[in-house]
Parts: C-alpha cells; structure tokens; sequence
C-alpha cells in the first residue's frame, strides 16, 4: 500500500519505531537487529523512526550499523527528532542536529520532527527559535521534511499548526483505549490534524504493549473470533484505518514481533466491521479496570530527573500486573529487584517533575501513593 495520497517516497503504512530494540544486556543486539531490518526491507517496507535519546543514544548507532551502513541511501526514510533534554538556548541547536547526522551516519534527514510537543515545550521551543532552525535546515536540504510528535490537549496542537502552518506532519499517540480518553484527546487531536490537512504518524499503537498483554476476559473477546490474529494486530490495524493516518510505527524487539506485524500490515486491510465490535467490547473491559496508563516510555525518568532515582514506569507495571492479573509474585519484584537499588513508591518527595513531562498527563504523584499502599503497607 504505497502512501502517494501523503508522501510518495513512503512505500507503505507502517514503520519500524526504534526506542525499543532487540537487546543483549546493555547492548542492542547487532545480529538480530541486522536480520529485522533485512526482514523489513524485503518485505516492502522503508520508514525508520529514532531520535537522539531512544536507548540512551544507542538507537541511533544502531541504525547506521544494521541500516545506512547496508543500504543505499534511496533505500529506506529516516526519522529523527529534536528533543527538549538536549539543548538549551538556540546556538545548541545546529551543533546537536550535526551530530544526529554524524552519529546516524547521514547528510540528511527524510522527516525532522519537534520532538514531545506540549504547551511548556512549545514555547521552550519558540524561545530557542527551534522551528525556525529546521526551516532552514530544510531550505538547505537537510531535511525534507518538518514535523512535530505531539503530547498534550487538542487546543494546544491547534494553536501550534496555528503558528506553524509549515508542519508537513504531526506525530501522535493514537490507539483504541486512548481514542476517547479525556486526558489523551486521541480523536480530538487527530480531528485538529484533519482540520489543518496535516497527514498523521501514529506512535504508541499498542499503548507500550498494553494492548498485546490483555487480561483475560479482553483475551477471549478477541479469541472469539477464531481469526487466528495476534492482539498486536487488532490494535495497528485500528489505527492504520484512519483516512488521514499515513503510518503507523511500532516499536518492535525481536524477529517473532516483526514477523507479526509485517504478516498484517504487508497488505494491509482495515478492521471489518465484526472486528471493530470486538474492539469497542475490549475497550469497554479495560474502562472497567483500575489500571495505571503509563506507556513506559521513561521520558519522567531521563537523565535521572526524579530526585529520589524512583523506576516510576517500572513500578506503575508492578503495580498493573499485581492488581489486573493477581500476580502475587510481585510483591518479591517489587522489594527485591525494582527497590533494592533504586526509591520506593513512599519515597517521592512530590516535586511534581515528573507530572510535567508526562505525555499521558498522569497523577503520578498521586499513583506512586497507590502503588505504595499496595506493596509497602505491609513492610
């Protein structure tokens, strides 16, 4: 399904999304990342998307070595970003998007996006003249083309294509649960996309994975179907139905996730109608559940900015699987692996840092006096 509606150098509607990757130890696993970028390229596919953070700065490394390095350069489209923790006044800017290039082991950048958009940030970056900085690096063919990823209320994004009418793109969390959630505004802001004729990036498909591991009675909607399909598939096929949406990303950690995903998305067909009833059930399920909506992406935990080095997505998890799934077990992960080196839930300090760069915009302030009553009332 090749994307001529949006951009024509885009062969398909789903994207290889790079914060998460196979990983031996520390390191992202060479081998396999090799054989999963092959396995992606074979089938059709071309869209990378990375920014200077992901894995500690070891996506973007791993990209020249299992893609630029073994591709020509005409050959797939390479996403990168410019993120907030990495400069702070506009002379930083240039510096750093040369070492994006530098470091990806390119001379330029298919799409750049404003990374993490939100009111604060937004104006951080309007201080810095940011968008600026990346119309001119696209007058100097440095980047093709201007984006931005987005996390934050509907009036917020419509005052930033306001601004901005040179966004070309808008990336944005976009899944079945969060589609109606008041505090996400997935519809809404897809809708102000619409409005603006900006095409849409879909991250966070899957809801960091929420969507494939389901609690048991979501499990059985979807297994009554008998329509041999992963989880994961119903989740990007949602998205990927959408008239305006141009790609989907996933983040994927292994050759069995890619094989998935490819299997449904190589020739892609939009839920039927049977399926979307499934899904409305499914969502219906997991509004009934006192489940914690953190994505994981660890943006409350960079650069070690909680004072009290608190694994907050780490213990949200704990949390979801002790409560949804009666997995007893984490008591024991809780006080032995996830605390032992690192703050209890009790130990914040409620500085509120971590609200503030939260893209679902939790409590966690809040959720962290849950999570502490669930696991430490009892020593």
């Amino acid at each position: 399904m090749a994307n001529y509606k949006f951009f024509p150098e885009i062969k398909k509607n789903f994207g290889f999304g790079c914060m998460r990757l196979p990983m031996k130890g520390d390191e992202v696993d060479t081998t396999q990342m090799n054989d999963m970028v092959d396995y992606f390229i074979a089938n059709g596919f071309n869209y990378f998307d990375t920014a200077h953070g992901y894995l500690g700065g070891k996506s973007e490394t791993a990209l020249q070595e299992s893609l630029v390095k073994r591709y020509p350069r005409e050959q797939y489209i390479l996403t990168n970003k410019l993120s907030t923790h990495f400069f702070q006044k506009e002379e930083e800017i240039l510096p750093l998007f040369e070492q994006q290039l530098a470091t990806c082991g390119v001379t330029y950048f298919d799409f750049y996006l404003m990374h993490a958009q939100d009111g604060a940030i937004f104006e951080k970056f309007k201080r810095c003249q940011a968008y600026e900085t990346a119309l001119l690096l696209k007058e100097q063919g440095k980047i093709r083309h201007l984006g931005i990823s987005f996390h934050d209320k509907a009036d917020v994004l419509e005052r930033i294509l306001t601004e901005y009418p040179q966004v070309e793109v808008v990336q944005i969390q976009f899944n079945y649960v969060d589609y109606e959630d008041a505090s996400v505004e997935s519809r809404k802001v897809y809708e102000v996309c619409e409005k603006h004729g900006k095409p849409v990036i879909v991250m966070e498909p899957v809801k960091g994975g929420s969507l494939v591991n389901l609690p048991q009675e979501a499990q059985q909607v979807f297994d009554d179907l008998h329509a041999d399909m992963s989880y994961a598939s119903y989740a990007i096929r949602f998205a990927a139905g959408f008239p305006n949406i141009c790609m989907v990303l996933s983040g994927m950690n292994d050759m069995t996730q890619m094989q998935d995903n490819v299997s449904y998305m190589k020739d892609f067909h939009p839920l039927s109608d049977l399926e979307k009833e499934a899904v409305q059930k499914v969502c219906n399920i997991f509004r009934s559940m006192n489940i914690i909506s953190c994505t994981g992406c660890h943006y409350c935990v960079l650069d070690n900015d909680c004072p009290k080095h608190i694994q907050i997505p780490e213990l949200f998890a704990c949390y979801n699987e002790k409560t949804t799934f009666h997995n007893w077990n984490q008591d024991y992960y809780y006080h032995n692996i996830l605390t032992r080196n690192h703050g209890k839930a009790s130990d914040c300090i409620k500085c509120g840092k971590c609200e503030k760069i939260c893209p679902q915009h939790l409590p966690i302030r809040m959720l962290l006096q849950d999570v502490a009553k669930e696991f430490e009332q009892h020593g």
